[in-house]
């Protein structure tokens, strides 16, 4: 079989406030953690909650979006890919993580169980985007503005 996937889609819940930092170049890169729970019962009919933690890494506009709109306890649909990464920590023991680099998120509401703030849950108050692909061209649902839709009057553009 020729190729290979690498695709992972989560939702989970923001354990901390997204960190942001820009580069000398500008871009923007955003990290932050989520959680993703497992519910089953056990043999002995206790019911049992597995977390798992997942290091989120959003570049560009995803980072910028990220910025604005996610904090603590957000529920967030990511979709992306996992990369693992090598460094050396301070003592000198050569360490590695695991990380989704996303290229799609949607924020799914507020915080989970919250009877407060945010959206109150649901989709209502969402945001959804995706890093652009290069080399991409345009989507056949992406809107399109009045100005450039078919059978406009007001077309103002010179060709």
């Amino acid at each position: 079989m020729a190729g290979s996937v690498n695709k992972v889609i989560l939702i989970g819940n923001l354990g901390s406030d997204p960190e942001v930092r820009y580069l000398e170049s500008g871009s923007a890169v955003a990290k932050f953690n989520i959680a993703t729970t497992e519910s089953y019962t056990n043999k002995s009919g206790e019911r049992v909650d597995n977390t798992e933690w997942h290091r989120i890494e959003l570049w560009e506009g995803l980072a910028k979006v990220a910025e604005k709109y996610l904090k603590k306890g957000n529920q967030v649909y990511i979709e992306g890919r996992i990369r693992t990464d090598s460094w050396t920590d301070k003592e000198g023991q050569q360490k590695t993580g695991v990380t989704i680099r996303a290229n799609s998120m949607t924020l799914l509401g507020g915080p989970s169980g919250s009877g407060s703030g945010g959206d109150g849950g649901g989709n209502g108050g969402g945001y959804a985007q995706q890093a652009p692909a290069r080399n991409q061209a345009p989507r056949s649902n992406d809107p399109i503005p009045p100005s450039l839709a078919a059978g406009s009057d007001d077309d103002d553009l010179p060709f």
